[in-house]
């Protein structure tokens, strides 16, 4: 039987309004936002930590700049009062952000990581986590990735985009669970 968390983080990287456009194209894990706010519902009910992470682009163009709509929270993913929201303007939720030092002042150790998308800032954030110390969780079914081409022209489906980036943490620098995984060992 795997042991239970001990005071865990949640940590939300994205759930913004930016990644619903259409321009993005292909997506896998429709059911990503449903399970991240399955689990947002629980840690609530629990009254366990959560961190809002809000990417801000110094891009004008981006759907992720200040002031564009797309650099709000999805509705179900709107912080509440007493939970914290970090901002970032890179990949990684710990560069340029106190998120380390929270983390180890409230000796939280557990990290669970959902959110968008997989192969950037949720892989950039998992990484991070992991080398810093803390032991990492990534939610498989509540992170999703865009198809993408390379740069050798072939297309890479938002699955095999997916499901290389989990294989390329798993083990290495997260534990993989499922949104049903994590509950059990929650409850």
């Amino acid at each position: 039987m795997e042991p239970m968390l001990e005071n865990p983080v949640l940590v939300m990287v994205d759930v913004q309004k930016g990644f619903e456009e259409e321009k993005w194209g292909e997506r896998n894990n429709l059911q990503a936002e449903k399970n991240i706010e399955r689990l947002l519902l629980i840690w609530r009910s629990k009254h366990l930590p959560i961190i809002h992470v809000q990417h801000l682009s110094r891009d004008p163009d981006s759907s992720f700049n200040p002031g564009k709509p797309g650099v709000d929270f999805m509705e179900f993913a709107k912080p509440l009062k007493g939970e914290m929201v970090i901002q970032k303007r890179v990949n990684s939720a710990f560069i340029g952000t106190n998120l380390e030092e929270y983390l180890k002042q409230k000796s939280l150790n557990h990290v669970v990581i959902v959110g968008l998308t997989t192969p950037h800032c949720v892989s950039t954030t998992t990484r991070m986590s992991a080398n810093l110390g803390f032991n990492t969780f990534l939610i498989s079914d509540a992170t999703a990735a865009f198809g993408m081409t390379g740069p050798d022209g072939i297309y890479y489906s938002p699955d095999e985009i997916h499901n290389i980036s989990i294989a390329t943490l798993h083990e290495e620098f997260a534990s993989v669970l499922t949104t049903g995984e994590l509950m059990n060992r929650l409850n």
